[in-house]
């Protein structure tokens, strides 16, 4: 009995540190803007492998990647003194 509850709390533990890659259901913004329905990639401590990372090709879509994530130490674009011009500036993309 204790074995089973060691497994099975070992099981949620490892299912809790799984990526969250997939597809993201539209949603409404409070200001009752909609958002459509995307794929999100795995999350990870780099921005250089996203979908919309400049440069990247998004496979589910084909379209072109063009944030250069200049907030984010971890974009070869990292610009501390940088003005945020745009949202597209931010570590969480456009």
């Amino acid at each position: 009995m204790k074995l089973m509850k060691s497994l099975l709390l070992a099981g949620l533990i490892s299912l809790s540190f799984q990526s969250i890659a997939g597809y993201v259901n539209g949603y409404y913004k409070s200001n009752g803007t909609y958002v459509k329905g995307y794929q999100r990639s795995d999350r990870n401590n780099t921005v250089e492998d996203n979908y919309s990372y400049y440069g990247n090709t998004n496979p589910y879509t084909g379209s072109t990647g063009s944030n250069k994530y200049y907030g984010s130490p971890s974009s070869d674009y990292y610009s501390p003194l940088r003005s945020k011009k745009s949202s597209c500036d931010s570590l969480y993309g456009c």
